[in-house]
Parts: structure tokens; C-alpha cells; sequence
């Protein structure tokens, strides 16, 4: 019987404690996004600002347009995606309602169609009523709605963080 010779153990001990040390760092370099995204609701949120969208006279009484404006919280290098939109409807002479342009099933944009007044999502078929309520497909719950004012003969749209989840 013969043993091995003493460097092959410190050789394997070494490259055991490598390798169990590099994969360590892995998992840590994998592991701090993940938890970074999941704890940066609880420390960074966004602002709600009040956003103009436009006088109250370019809005028909019984009309939905889409209106588009700057995100609450813009990265410095977002460009044209710190853009975002809604549907407005104008209710009557003083009251609007804004339902978010965003399907509450992925997040596709949706789009109005006057004629059937329903809103429709192009990616997996999910439909909204006028009122913005589920009637067909796989979204789990109405679209969400913006807080709308008119200020000095403006209408605002007070913005939040993407209404998706």
C-alpha cells in the first residue's frame, strides 16, 4: 500500500478551497441585483407629480384620447422611454378619467377602438371595457386609473410608477 505523496493533498485541498471560493464570489455576483430589485421598492419610491397634458378646450366631451407625458421618475439616460401615456376621456365640462396605457396582464400597450368602445391588448388578447373593467382574456384586474384635475383651464394627469404589476 502506498500513500499518496503529500503534495498531491495540498494540491487538491488548495484547489477544493479555489474552487469552493470562486464559486462563493459567483452566487455573490448573481445574488446582489436580485436582492438589490427586490428590496428597492421598500427604499427608492417614485413621485407622484402632477403632469400637464393639455388645455381643457383640445378634449371633446365624450372623447378618448391618448395623451403623452414625462415619467415621474426618469433615468438621466431614458431618452424617449422616460415618456409614457394615457387614454383620457373627457366625462363631461369639468371631469375627466385617465386609465393607464399599460394591459395589467405583461404590460403591452393597449389601444381604444371608438367604434367597439373597448380597449384591446394586441399581445394576448386581453379586452377592457369603457370603464376600463376585464371582459375578455388574461388580464387579472381593470386597468389602472390616473388621478386627473383641471387647473387653470388645464388638464393634469398625476403620474405614477408603471401600473403592471
Amino acid at each position: 500500500m502506498s500513500a499518496e505523496p503529500r503534495t498531491t493533498q495540498s494540491r487538491r485541498r488548495w484547489l477544493a478551497m479555489m474552487s469552493a471560493g470562486l464559486s462563493g464570489l459567483a452566487a455573490l455576483a448573481v445574488a446582489t441585483p436580485v436582492v438589490g430589485f427586490i428590496l428597492s421598492p421598500l427604499w427608492k419610491r417614485a413621485p407622484r407629480i402632477w403632469r400637464d397634458v393639455g388645455p381643457v378646450s383640445d378634449f371633446a366631451i365624450g372623447s378618448t384620447v391618448e395623451v403623452a407625458f414625462a415619467d415621474s421618475s426618469p433615468l438621466p439616460w431614458a431618452g424617449v422611454t422616460a415618456r409614457t401615456a394615457a387614454w383620457l376621456r373627457r366625462m363631461d365640462a369639468t371631469n375627466f378619467v385617465a386609465f393607464a396605457a399599460n394591459c395589467t396582464h405583461l404590460g403591452c400597450p393597449v389601444r381604444w377602438l371608438p367604434d367597439a368602445k373597448l380597449f384591446m391588448c394586441p399581445c394576448h388578447g386581453g379586452v377592457y371595457d369603457s370603464a376600463g373593467r376585464v371582459t375578455a382574456g388574461p388580464p387579472p384586474r381593470p386597468l389602472a386609473r390616473y388621478d386627473v384635475r383641471v387647473r387653470e383651464g388645464r388638464v393634469e394627469i398625476r403620474t405614477m410608477p408603471l401600473p403592471t404589476a
